[in-house]
């Protein structure tokens, strides 16, 4: 349970049974995830509540517990706050109807540095992102540093935690909407395709990148070219460039579509 790499700001972390039962029951504070020490019947009404809101918990020995905690009186139950609350898929592609647009999506897979997801999220923004979503597990959330990363772009981004990337993806082409893997392997560039329609691109983590099991879900795999000896780039850059290549393409069509006057 140590911070993600270069995380030196303290989570955001509520503690205790009767203060994490009661933060579910009232549903005004965001939590991103609940650790419990066990999952008996001390533990069982506030699991069950936790799973009812979607909300992850983990099982965690005591040693993660003491050192999120040092000294305090946790009870074996610790809540991670998220910084706002997600939305859901259903929400994202109502704001793209709304504003008449394509829907246009980011999926990533297992960003575990907050300052990796605070800068995608500023990016997501200026490029006008309808949304992004991120796994439940293997992830970071929507954390106070996050938010600070972010630049106040966390307010204005729609953010969607997902249980199973690939179920999405599924419910994502049933929409009709193409999914791009952002692939580092990948023999097109990403300059190659159109992306003028509805469009999704993952974009893997830090460390592993894209799963094997997302990765066979996409409809296609495209890569950034490399003329150094590095053979991959940040998240955070790689989706930067990535985005504005879609920017591009989208404000190119729209202004052909204007007509000249005779």
């Amino acid at each position: 349970m140590a911070p993600a790499a270069g995380n030196v700001d303290p989570p955001d972390l509520l503690y205790g049974l009767h203060a994490v039962r009661e933060a579910l029951k009232a549903g005004t504070r965001p939590l991103q995830r609940i650790l419990v020490l066990r999952t008996d019947r001390q533990f069982g009404e506030l699991v069950q509540s936790a799973k009812t809101k979607r909300v992850p918990v983990h099982i965690e020995p005591p040693a993660a517990f003491d050192r999120l905690v040092p000294g305090g009186k946790h009870q074996g139950v610790i809540a991670f706050v998220a910084a706002k609350s997600y939305s859901s898929l259903d929400q994202i592609l109502e704001r793209a109807r709304r504003l008449k647009e394509p829907p246009f999506l980011i999926i990533l897979d297992g960003v575990e540095d907050p300052h990796n997801l605070g800068a995608v999220l500023r990016t997501a923004e200026a490029a006008g992102v309808h949304g992004v979503c991120i796994p439940e597990r293997r992830a970071v959330g929507l954390t106070s540093v996050v938010a600070k990363v972010s630049a106040g772009a966390i307010d204005h981004v729609l953010v969607a935690r997902v249980a199973n990337l690939t179920r999405l993806i599924e419910e994502l082409k049933e929409e009709g909407i193409w999914v791009y893997a952002v692939e580092p392997s990948a023999s097109k560039p990403y300059t190659g395709i159109d992306m003028t329609g509805p469009l999704a691109l993952v974009v893997g983590g830090e460390g592993e990148g894209i799963r094997p099991g997302v990765l066979k879900e996409c409809d296609e795999q495209v890569s950034i070219p490399m003329k150094g000896k590095i053979d991959s780039l940040n998240v955070s850059a790689a989706v930067s460039i990535v985005l504005f290549e879609v920017v591009r393409q989208r404000g190119k069509r729209a202004a052909a579509a204007v007509p000249t006057e005779s």
